[in-house]
């Protein structure tokens, strides 16, 4: 059923790509600058968010982010692309939750990589950006062979008379949050636990794309996407929500080969609870709220409708259970 207390419409910040061939208009200088890759947007990350906006109100001025895109190292192994838990949208969408209402990001290539860590401050930040303040977790680093730390940014931050908030790991559930952390427990299947590190179901986006229509046969016409090559998510079954228009509904979703017809390219099939309509070419999001099983190969179609049907009476019961809104 689709939920009774539906999110808005997604919101994003204003985003400034930024053209170190072109000045900054003076609109949009004089911000604290919370400082991160931000991938996920996690609880980390909204306390980075907490800490620039009390240093902001202190400041007389408003928080903004400032990110890099893409990961920087995709820039220098492109050969093994990190798992990349938010695309750049999603993680917009979640910085502009996070309380940020603008967000610098730096178009990330090898020419940014080899700028000095001091140069990347004093020219960049505070120079070209005006900086108000800056924030950054412990293990930030930046700048020419990574050589850039918070201590980097604390010295040059009292030269140029701006206060700097280093903020300490955060603990969740007795472990620190961390954007690697959730990329083991999604790898490993766990999307309960990644949840609980993100302060929300982990979510992807993509076009809704035909797939085989085997589903629709068996009885379970899905929704199939494609997600990005470097999705590192185990091989199973889930219990999912599908946001299609707006409206979340509750459904079942497989992400892998397909063991039992042709072990091809990993792909996410979504069957969507009590939902008639077509998803053809439609953007969708797809929250994964709970782990119900691993991949398997069926000797007979009887048996793979079987755990089907069994798998969506489980994931019927799990979402019923669960919040029927995403926080």
């Amino acid at each position: 059923m689709p939920s009774p207390a539906d999110e808005p419409p997604c919101r994003e910040p204003a985003a400034v790509v930024l053209d170190l061939d072109k000045p900054v208009p003076d609109a949009l200088r004089g911000a604290v600058l919370a400082l991160g890759n931000f991938d996920g947007v996690h609880r980390g990350h909204a306390e980075l968010a907490r800490v620039a906006a009390a240093m902001a109100r202190d400041r007389g001025t408003r928080p903004a982010a400032f990110t890099f895109e893409p990961h920087p190292r995709s820039v220098f192994r492109p050969e093994e692309p990190v798992f990349r838990l938010t695309s750049p949208q999603l993680k917009l969408e979640g910085l502009a939750q996070a309380g940020f209402a603008q967000v610098f990001v730096l178009p990330f290539d090898r020419d940014i990589a080899a700028i000095p860590a001091e140069r990347f401050v004093d020219d960049l930040l505070v120079g070209r950006l005006g900086a108000a303040g800056l924030v950054c977790g412990y293990d930030f680093h930046f700048g020419k062979g990574r050589t850039g730390s918070p201590e980097t940014l604390q010295a040059h931050g009292l030269a140029a008379g701006i206060p700097i908030a280093v903020v300490p790991p955060l603990s969740w559930q007795g472990e620190p949050v961390s954007s690697t952390l959730i990329r083991a427990a999604l790898a490993e299947g766990d999307v309960a636990r990644a949840a609980a590190f993100l302060g929300r179901p982990w979510t992807v986006r993509g076009l809704v794309v035909h797939g085989d229509k085997r589903g629709r046969d068996l009885g379970y016409p899905t929704a199939n996407m494609h997600l990005a090559r470097d999705c590192r998510l185990r091989h199973g079954i889930y219990a999912v929500r599908m946001r299609i228009d707006g409206v979340w509904h509750d459904g079942v979703a497989s992400f892998g080969s397909r063991p039992t017809f042709d072990d091809g390219a990993p792909r996410l099939e979504t069957f969507v609870f009590d939902f008639s309509g077509d998803l053809y070419g439609k953007r969708v999001d797809v929250a994964f709220v709970d782990w119900l099983r691993g991949e398997a190969k069926f000797d007979s179609l009887e048996a793979l409708i079987a755990q089907m049907d069994a798998d969506s009476l489980r994931a019927r019961g799990i979402l019923a259970k669960t919040p029927p809104f995403l926080p």
